[in-house]
């Protein structure tokens, strides 16, 4: 299967699951999108920056300073454990947080900043 579609699979779980009210699986398959994604990235550039698994890209994504603020804010909530939605330090859109990181990794793919 291409990875554009194993993505959108993850987010299309994931958003299911939000509509179950599985707030937990919703998490784990919105990172897992963009853990997706982010090795189609790390497969782009010249020489790869990181490796690991769905929450280390995420904790690499928030630490890097070459990503925008509000990349990493996404990838700092997506890393976030939040036991219930209704109790998170923030807005919990684990959805638009995953589409925001792989819509900026889609858009840049030499791994430069815009």
């Amino acid at each position: 299967m291409v990875q554009v579609d194993l993505i959108e699979r993850e987010l299309t779980t994931a958003e299911a699951a939000l509509k179950a009210d599985n707030d937990g699986k919703a998490r784990v398959c919105a990172r897992r999108a963009v853990a997706l994604a982010t090795e189609a990235w790390l497969e782009r550039l010249p020489v790869r920056k990181w490796r690991g698994d769905a929450m280390e890209y995420l904790r690499q994504i928030q630490q890097d300073v070459s990503f925008p603020l509000p990349i990493r804010q996404a990838a700092e909530r997506l890393s976030t454990a939040v036991p219930k939605r209704h109790e998170a330090p923030f807005t919990a859109d684990p959805i638009g947080d995953a589409r925001l990181i792989i819509a900026h990794l889609n858009a840049n793919p030499s791994g430069q900043a815009p």
